[in-house]
């Protein structure tokens, strides 16, 4: 056991102290007697702020861990927890990490009861969780999250809450899908999504524009967003190990555009006026619903129909990602529009583009 400072308990001498017991292969009982030792006999539990418990045997924390009230950061790493009981609700907590362990959705805290306006870091990768833990979407000042290496099947469309979230860690899981809202974390610098399912991106990623590392690698993505190049920010991007296609162009309109659709582009096109109360209300919600062709020769909007386009565009003067967008017709697949484009290199290019 290490202690940092002076060992006098005297209430003069308030700083940090670290009650160091990692590694030392300690089994749960051990653990419980070294704290209750802490707690009971010297009295002076109230001076840590810092517990490590990594590397060792234990399988549930002590009780006694609750008697120290000015506890900031505690470290269970690499045990054998199989529960992870409320016992901090009286500890100023901002960083918890229990990465390593045997931890299930069932075996957390039913919700995190310790100040949730203190509580920055929660760390429970490489465990067994099977579910993003919803309980952690309380924790609206949450700035780093990492819970990859579980078997999580699924982001929540409230991941929106965590407003705060600076980094957010889910490489290692079983996700497929990558909800909208992921958009709303506007904070967020490190988005890791590594070693998932994931086949595509929504647009709103757009939308993080202070996003400087975005790690897709081992993926079963086959394009971008186009509106990935708006992260001015974005410096490192991971792609490796992903189907990522050659040039190609898929028609998605397999079926003869409705008669509805091709009302909408021509009133469009035309820039016919319809004024409210014209037309019924749902009409001219779809009619406000058009897309523009990204063809700068085209003028022509899409509704329900259109055409997946694969674009290429160069990086670092070296790499081509694969990007999406969409066309009206097969017939504004040109070539000589998207050479131009290619030409003008985008003023904020990605530093660092990993695909091999």
């Amino acid at each position: 056991m290490e202690c940092y400072t002076s060992d006098s308990c005297d209430s003069d001498s308030r700083e940090q102290k670290t009650l160091d017991l990692s590694g030392q292969l300690l089994d749960t009982v051990s653990v419980s007697s070294e704290l209750s030792g802490i707690v009971d006999e010297k009295n002076c539990s109230d001076n840590y702020e810092i517990v490590l418990l990594y590397s060792n045997r234990i399988e549930s924390l002590p009780d006694s861990i609750h008697q120290f009230r000015n506890l900031k950061i505690l470290d269970v790493s690499n045990n054998r927890l199989t529960s992870l009981p409320d016992v901090l609700e009286h500890c100023p907590l901002t960083s918890l990490i229990a990465k390593h362990n045997l931890l299930t959705n069932e075996s957390l805290p039913k919700c995190f009861t310790v100040d949730r306006n203190t509580l920055r870091e929660v760390n429970f990768s490489g465990n067994r969780l099977n579910a993003f833990p919803e309980q952690v979407l309380e924790l609206a000042s949450l700035r780093y999250l990492y819970i990859g290496g579980n078997n999580i099947t699924n982001i929540p469309k409230d991941i929106w809450k965590l407003s705060s979230l600076q980094i957010l860690s889910l490489g290692g899981n079983q996700i497929c899908d990558v909800p909208e809202s992921v958009g709303h974390l506007t904070s967020l610098q490190a988005l890791v999504l590594s070693d998932n399912l994931i086949e595509q991106l929504p647009p709103s990623i757009a939308n993080l524009k202070q996003l400087r590392s975005l790690l897709l690698h081992r993926n079963r993505l086959k394009t971008l967003p186009t509106q990935i190049i708006k992260l001015k920010c974005l410096n490192e991007l991971s792609l490796r190990d992903n189907p990522l296609v050659v040039r190609f162009v898929r028609d998605m309109t397999l079926q003869p555009p409705s008669l509805l659709e091709l009302a909408g582009r021509s009133i469009k096109l035309n820039q016919i006026p319809i004024l409210p109360g014209e037309v019924p209300a749902t009409l001219l919600k779809y009619l406000n619903a058009a897309q523009c062709c990204v063809n700068p020769k085209c003028k022509g909007v899409f509704f329900d129909n259109r055409v997946e386009h694969i674009k290429f565009v160069d990086f670092c003067g070296k790499y081509r990602i694969p990007l999406l967008q969409f066309l009206c017709s097969s017939k504004c697949i040109t070539g000589a529009w998207e050479s131009r484009e290619e030409n003008n290199a985008h003023p904020h290019m990605m530093r660092k583009v990993l695909l091999g």
